[in-house]
């Protein structure tokens, strides 16, 4: 393991998420320093066996959120597993769970009884929905959200409402909670104060949705229906050999891509230098280019559209994104040797810290790999950790 070099290096967070949501934020954390303790049942993590892998536990959706983190398997219902996670949280910056809030309270790790141990921690809670409100106790998953948050309706229509095929409800509300602790950690060395922070997944992906997507309804009384003309009009167009998407976006662009293609009528006829009558008629203009794309190959376009400096790329296929040349030319994506599952390919750290770089100290934890190791630094000896380990209230990795 290499020594933490980013901006959150000395914090010690204890995470008790799973799945996607917590998981995610807690690895940024780790990515940029912290030091993260994962807290899973004995039976581990769910996400561990979903998706792909070669080893039951390992799959690799759960590696590529869980990287930087030891793992110590606890049974939180067994009184001996309580009074390692009591002993824990004294040592510890932060707590982030997606335990539902009232689950955890009545395990005995409620806000005010960890806050008795830990006076001053920042008590973080990914949930589903605000605790203030009527959706609190309800499981939350991606496409519940997304459907709740009026995501789908924007995706789709409000007649026929479609799901991203991405967990992106999950991994916003993750850099959400990364952003969130981090924030009351910097409020914490500024003022000694500890506080409970709460991130639902809910507030936090329908508050995103409005900004653009609420449209005239975001005065009150509306001027004009929800949502926004360009993005129900932008689709992918397609040239003579393949994809292409472009974005001519300024007025000076759309005169630009016009004269260029030899259609300079187009400009007077869409009113695309002024920038209130260009959005008016954006489906047609964005018709018309359409029927234009065809006229080129992909290659063709991409020599004259950064000729004219008019925003576009070609589509990059999923199965190929590891060879998109800019994402390779920054090797975002790097081939990693993990000591129990081989070669894997994962994103780095995107933020770029330069006086404190983030940075891949240990890849994904076995379950329990670090069981033995976080209770010998909590002080306990030898014998106290094979009896926990025969009583079932902790579970070690061979």
């Amino acid at each position: 393991m290499t020594t933490p070099t980013g901006p959150l290096s000395g914090y010690r967070i204890l995470d008790l998420t799973s799945v996607l949501f917590g998981p995610f934020g807690t690895q940024t954390l780790g990515d940029w320093g912290a030091e993260v303790i994962k807290i899973e049942s004995l039976t581990g993590d769910s996400w561990r066996t979903s998706g792909v892998f070669r080893n039951r536990g390992m799959s690799g959706q759960f590696m590529a959120v869980n990287r930087n983190k030891r793992s110590i398997a606890l049974d939180l219902k067994h009184p001996d597993g309580k009074a390692v996670l009591r002993r824990l949280i004294p040592t510890a910056d932060a707590l982030v769970s997606n335990v539902r809030p009232a689950g955890l309270a009545r395990l005995g790790f409620g806000y005010e009884a960890c806050c008795e141990l830990k006076p001053d921690l920042v008590y973080a809670v990914a949930t589903g929905f605000g605790q203030d409100g009527p959706w609190r106790a309800r499981p939350a998953f991606d496409e519940i959200i997304q459907a709740a948050s009026g995501f789908a309706s924007a995706m789709g229509t409000d007649d026929e409402p479609a799901f991203v095929p991405s967990l992106i409800g999950d991994k916003i509300c993750g850099m959400a909670l990364t952003s969130a602790v981090t924030a009351a950690l910097l409020h914490r060395a500024r003022t000694g104060q500890g506080q409970m922070v709460e991130v639902p997944m809910l507030e936090t992906l329908a508050a995103f949705n409005s900004i653009e997507m609420f449209g005239g309804i975001a005065f009150v009384p509306p001027v004009g229906p929800a949502g926004y003309k360009r993005m129900k009009a932008r689709r992918p167009v397609r040239t003579k050999d393949g994809w292409l998407t472009m974005l001519p976006y300024s007025g000076a662009n759309w005169c630009a891509f016009f004269e260029a293609v030899g259609h300079p009528e187009c400009i007077e006829e869409f009113g695309v230098r002024d920038p209130v009558k260009r959005a008016q008629n954006i489906d047609k203009v964005y018709d018309r280019m359409r029927d234009i794309a065809l006229t080129r190959t992909t290659a063709e376009w991409e020599e004259l559209l950064l000729r004219i400096d008019v925003p576009h790329t070609a589509f990059t296929k999923l199965s190929q994104v590891g060879e998109q040349p800019h994402l390779k030319a920054v090797e975002l994506f790097q081939d990693v040797e993990h000591p129990s599952e081989g070669t894997l390919r994962q994103a780095r750290p995107p933020a770029r810290f330069s006086a404190s770089p983030a940075g891949v100290r240990r890849l994904a934890p076995r379950l329990g790999e670090h069981t033995r190791e976080v209770l010998q630094e909590a002080g306990y000896a030898e014998a106290e950790i094979e009896r926990l380990i025969e009583s079932k209230a902790v579970g070690a990795a061979a």
